[in-house]
């Protein structure tokens, strides 16, 4: 394992690399209308792809402990909702090894990839702004972005010196559906004109989460209600609170950075712990035994930024780095399943100088996994992954045409000594698109892509009963490349008070890796297999906004967005944990000090589904909200907002665990930010 860390360190430092997309790393990246994921900084509007940020006002409202949730209002985006502390991205129905979870553009270096029930290695409460990119400039960050990346921005490297003695962004909030209680803070201390010194760290506890209603779906009442069994029947009326859902997480992270006009060098240290529970998937056959399974995690991790001006052709060159030690139990500490994952990232990329109008980036980029599953549960060997990347975005403007491009070639190789496995590939991305402004106010794109992934270990090589997802997992050692050619069309309208961006979709896979029910039983458990076919994405996102009175001191608008897909794997049927059609709309009205937003968001009844998926009822949730910035220019905000006001029962088509667990009750939180 040593000596294959070692030669990917070395491949990496023997290779050209490259440019952050921080145009001036002296100065603060967090500005809300420039997009600091994307290859080249510039308004949301002005990307071929769609790009979606959260920040401001609409990250204070969204953030909650876990960051799929935070992020499920977004247009195409919904969550995996493994109960309330378990919850990743979906983009576009996709997730998983198809989503690239980051954190300061490196990876989370953690097992959610590998189970919905593990959650993410990423503490939301210290966010300064999350992205979604998708489209060719994804390339950048390798071959299982091929859904889309969420990049979550914050300080723990310092990014800037501050101008006075310290820079600090911090949060504290409460919220009644799970009696939450969080804080978290990041303070920059100036040593001298180029060098700061930064730490903070964040406390979040939880308790068991309180639902609107039952927690069981109507079609499993009703099958407890025809129980012989008087405990069995009794589990119709279960209501109010979802069991062994509570949670405690504690970070904290120390960094420092010397920072100047020539390039910049900084490091942090960051400690995750968190405890938290899984609900309850209560069996319906009497004598069976309910397990409460309980998850302990943590982590230590070490982030590497590293930039210096070139002269000639280049204009930067830029490392970002990070490697971590992870690991978690599922069970008690003696009868339980630790999960241990080590992890080495790093992407040095070589930014071009810009000559007129072509510009471009080019890059390698080096990964390392070390993972193994210790106890009765280990449903995956010990493995190791290696993956090398080679990649380049180039932009060209001829008249009024902007064309991207990108293209990536990603080896990887995967090994488990103990199965007899070892087995490499070779995967080939390409992704171009065009954007012009074709008349004022009228914006029209065209992306196609054509992109690779090499199957992940847990695809692989899974075989074996996994607790937290009450299921015996089997995979397939003998999976070849995933596939998938897509195109998007893209437009974007807008007028003196109003705009529209709209997009249409259609993805083509070869080789699609998806995990069916097989109807047999292992252990007493339903087996779930990988399988590989082929399998066609299609779908649509439209939102916009209309601005009723703009004026210095007040501003009224409408906004609203309509996103849906459609997923099929060809002679399987519908792919599995497809959100359905969705419609959120709201008014929000803002003055220089007071901002209030009311909003509704209904979700349709889910009828594609699979031989083992049951369908999803719609359900509408009605969220408040107001913030109040008291000192103007001072960066201190006060938010109250209410979600799901009318207390309904809500169940997220895209979560495992639907018909166990519903969404969040009502639930009230009073949230205070402060940025300096």
């Amino acid at each position: 394992m040593t000596s294959r860390l070692l030669l990917a360190v070395g491949a990496l430092m023997a290779t050209p690399a490259a440019a952050t997309t921080t145009d001036d790393p002296a100065k603060p990246v967090d500005r809300d209308d420039i997009v600091v994921t994307a290859t080249f900084q510039r308004d949301p509007r002005d990307a071929a792809s769609p790009v979606s940020v959260l920040a401001d006002e609409a990250l204070d409202r969204s953030l909650r402990p876990q960051i799929g949730d935070a992020l499920a209002r977004l247009p195409g985006v919904s969550a995996t909702s493994f109960g309330p502390n378990a919850s990743r991205p979906v983009l576009r129905g996709l997730a998983g090894e198809r989503v690239r979870v980051l954190t300061d553009g490196i990876g989370a270096f953690d097992v959610s990839n590998t189970s919905a029930d593990h959650a993410v290695a990423i503490d939301p409460l210290l966010a300064g702004r999350i992205e979604v990119l998708r489209g060719p400039a994804s390339l950048r960050f390798g071959s299982s972005a091929i859904g889309g990346v969420v990049n979550v921005l914050d300080r723990r490297v310092p990014t800037h010196v501050p101008e006075g003695l310290l820079s600090m962004q911090a949060r504290r909030s409460l919220g009644s559906a799970a009696d939450e209680r969080s804080a978290g803070a990041n303070i920059g201390v100036r040593v001298s004109n180029r060098f700061v010194v930064a730490g903070g760290g964040s406390l979040t506890d939880t308790g068991d989460l309180r639902v609107g209603g039952a927690v069981l779906s109507a079609p499993l009442r009703d099958q407890a209600r025809k129980s012989t069994d008087p405990a069995v029947r009794g589990l119709a009326d279960l209501s109010g609170r979802l069991a062994n859902t509570s949670a405690r997480t504690r970070t904290a992270n120390l960094g420092a950075a010397f920072i100047d006009e020539g390039g910049d060098l900084g490091v942090a240290i960051t400690r995750y712990e968190t405890r938290y529970g899984l609900p309850i998937r209560y069996a319906l056959t009497p004598g069976a035994e309910q397990e409460a399974v309980r998850i302990a995690a943590e982590q230590w991790r070490a982030d590497l930024r590293a930039s210096v001006l070139l002269p000639g052709p280049f204009e930067r060159l830029s490392l970002r780095g990070g490697y971590a030690d992870y690991s978690h139990v599922e069970g008690d500490s003696t009868n339980g399943t630790t999960f241990a994952n080590r992890g080495l990232e790093a992407r040095a990329e070589l930014r071009q100088r810009q000559r007129g109008s072509w510009q471009g980036v080019s890059g390698v980029q080096t990964f390392f996994r070390d993972f193994r599953a210790v106890g009765a549960e280990a449903f995956v060997p010990p493995n190791e992954t290696v993956q090398n990347g080679l990649f380049t975005l180039q932009e060209v403007a001829v008249g009024p045409v902007r064309f991207e491009g990108g293209g990536r070639v990603e080896w990887t190789g995967i090994r488990a000594q103990a199965a007899g496995f070892d087995r490499n590939f070779t995967a080939t991305s390409i992704a171009g698109g065009a954007f012009a402004a074709v008349a004022p106010g009228v914006k029209l794109g065209v992306n196609l892509s054509s992109t690779a992934r090499a199957p992940a270990a847990e695809e692989l090589l899974a075989d074996g009963a996994h607790i937290g997802t009450q299921s015996y997992e089997i995979g397939d050692t003998g999976f070849g490349i995933e596939r998938a050619r897509g195109i998007e069309l893209v437009a974007r309208l807008s007028g003196s008070a109003w705009r529209l961006d709209a997009s249409a979709y259609r993805t083509r896979f070869a080789g699609y890796i998806y995990e069916f029910e097989t109807g047999q039983v292992i252990q007493d458990l339903p087996v779930f297999r990988f399988a590989q076919g082929d399998a066609t994405y299609r779908g649509f996102e439209v939102e916009g906004e209309v601005r009723f009175v703009a004026r210095p001191g007040l501003t009224l608008k409408a906004d609203g967005l309509v996103d849906a897909v459609r997923a099929t794997i060809d002679g399987f049927g519908p792919a599995p944990r497809i959100p359905p059609l969705r419609l959120l709309g709201g008014i929000e009205g803002r003055g220089d000090r007071i901002g209030m937003r009311a909003e509704v968001e209904h979700s349709t009844r889910q009828t594609r589904v699979t031989g083992f998926e049951t369908t999803s009822d719609a359900f509408s949730l009605v969220n408040l909200s107001a913030d109040w910035t008291p000192l103007s220019g001072r960066g201190l905000r006060l938010t109250l907002s209410a979600s799901n006001l009318f207390d309904v029962i809500a169940r997220r088509h895209a979560s495992f665990l639907k018909d166990y667990a519903p969404l969040a009750g009502r639930d009230v939180r009073l949230g205070l930010s402060v940025g300096l």
